[in-house]
């Protein structure tokens, strides 16, 4: 929407327009955001089941390594800077029902009171919930005191007050994705000897298993005790002191395993939070998360929704469930504007995701070779090992690319990168990202115009050494590709 038509825009719903969202993270925020920006005049109010609103809990691991260096700095913005906006914060409150039909939202406080809130539009950002996995004694022990999840900034206060107080010498960590990473990597700068568990073959499945297994090598370095193709079966309090805690597992070849440890974080993934939106009406679908439309609408009249609790549209895949803060941000965006009478539509993900582990950066856009076969692709893959700037230059180091491209079209379908901090594969998988977004060629591109000087790259950028890298390793299997479906050559 344009600011030109903003002044119209504030008559679609009238002065006394009301709208809620509910959830205090990326989506709900984005939307309330939006909303107060396009139409001074709309009442904005933001349901929050916690006192943490707009909290960045991607930064809890940074928190708890003790970089970033008190917890409220992870507030994107504060209180105060939110009510500044002319936003209405109903913070401690759960949403417990939506009256589709009356145009209310069930609330409860932290004292118990109940309550309806009218409201003319609802925007629904309830995100997703840590996923708790099937260990024997977990129930038992309960979560808290050794035992954690982490996911919201209630799980932080719990995990930092069993620091404090265990002051833990040895950790184990059931997971190996992105915050279990980075939390081995953040007990391990607290001095505390972290034992990593994925059930998968390689620590950070989002990447091939080749390129995982260099993270693997970087937690080692670093002391990380991994164990990988192993699941943790049983946890259970022991006689060495009231802190302390066994571990059971079984590793490759049905070994069994065994730990003690004084702290257990689990951290396995999450899956969306859709019973609000279930009971009112709304259909779901992969993983399941609630539909929507690219408009974010839920196909319940005045009810929208957005971020972790939603499917994801992805520019390759179509239908997905991807929680992502990057793409719950663009959606909130988006339901928040429509929410007024607008017109957005959310462009698509492309599951942009980065990660630092220790001394090194893993990134990845779009799809991996398997993925796209089952998407219908016919996707062929090569690896390169470009240097991040001239090797005459002092501090060159490589960077391990994997580039995926479909061998009928040429086109780029997905990128996968390793390289040490400081080689910006951060900002060069964004390059491989546009690409994607626009629909270009693996070959294309080599004709864009990159930035170039000896201390930070090289005249053909490290995206194109790979890019071309490619281009000659399946350039044949392309033209004869392209010739088999135009009916150019025969086959038998």
């Amino acid at each position: 929407m344009t600011a030109s038509s903003i002044e119209n825009h504030q008559h679609l719903k009238g002065l006394l327009m009301h709208l809620v969202a509910i959830g205090g993270s990326d989506a709900g925020i984005s939307a309330a955001l939006r909303a107060r920006e396009l139409d001074p005049s709309a009442e904005v109010t933001v349901v929050v089941a916690d006192a943490y609103p707009n909290f960045s809990i991607c930064g809890i691991p940074y928190y708890i390594s003790g970089e970033v260096t008190h917890w409220s700095n992870l507030a994107h913005r504060t209180y105060a800077d939110l009510e500044a906006t002319g936003m209405s914060l109903r913070l401690d409150t759960l949403a417990t029902s939506i009256d589709v039909d009356g145009r209310r939202l069930g609330l409860r406080d932290k004292d118990g009171i109940e309550s309806w809130l009218a409201y003319d539009e609802l925007v629904v950002g309830t995100g997703a919930v840590p996923v708790r996995p099937p260990i024997a004694g977990l129930d038992d022990l309960g979560i808290g005191d050794g035992v954690h999840l982490l996911h919201s900034m209630g799980d932080t206060f719990a995990l930092t007050d069993s620091l404090d107080r265990i002051r833990p010498r040895t950790a184990l960590i059931v997971g190996a994705g992105y915050v279990g990473l980075e939390m081995a990597e953040g007990l391990t700068t607290r001095g505390i000897a972290v034992t990593q568990v994925e059930m998968l073959p390689e620590v950070l499945p989002t990447v091939d298993p080749e390129l995982g297994a260099l993270v693997h090598a970087e937690l080692a370095r670093h002391g990380v005790d991994v164990h990988t193709d192993s699941t943790v079966t049983r946890i259970s309090r022991t006689d060495n002191g009231p802190s302390r805690l066994r571990v059971e597992g079984i590793g490759p070849h049905d070994q069994l395993l065994g730990w003690d440890v004084d702290l257990v974080l689990a951290v396995v993934g999450v899956r969306p939070d859709t019973e609000l939106l279930v009971r009112a009406g709304a259909s779901t679908g992969a993983r399941g998360a609630v539909i929507v439309d690219e408009t974010m609408a839920t196909g319940r009249p005045h009810v929208w929704a957005a971020g972790d609790c939603v499917v994801t549209h992805h520019r390759l895949l179509g239908g997905t469930y991807l929680p992502l803060g990057t793409t719950a941000h663009k959606q909130g965006r988006v339901a928040g504007e429509n929410a007024l009478g607008g017109r957005a539509r959310f462009a698509g993900s492309l599951g942009t995701q980065v990660v630092k582990v220790f001394d090194l950066v893993a990134a990845r856009t779009g799809l991996r070779e398997h993925e796209a076969r089952t998407a219908g692709y016919t996707p062929l893959t090569s690896q390169a090992r470009p240097d991040d700037h001239k090797a005459y230059y002092p501090g060159a180091q490589p960077i391990t690319i994997r580039v995926t491209g479909d061998a009928r079209t040429g086109k780029l379908l997905g990128a996968q990168l390793i390289g040490a901090r400081g080689t910006e594969t951060a900002k060069r998988v964004d390059t491989f990202a546009t690409a994607l977004f626009h629909g270009m060629t693996v070959d294309g591109m080599s004709e864009l115009d990159l930035s170039y000087t000896p201390p930070l790259g090289s005249p053909w950028d490290a995206v194109q050494m790979a890019a071309q890298a490619w281009v000659r390793q399946h350039q044949l299997a392309t033209q004869r590709a392209a010739l088999r479906s135009t009916g150019s050559i025969m086959t038998r």
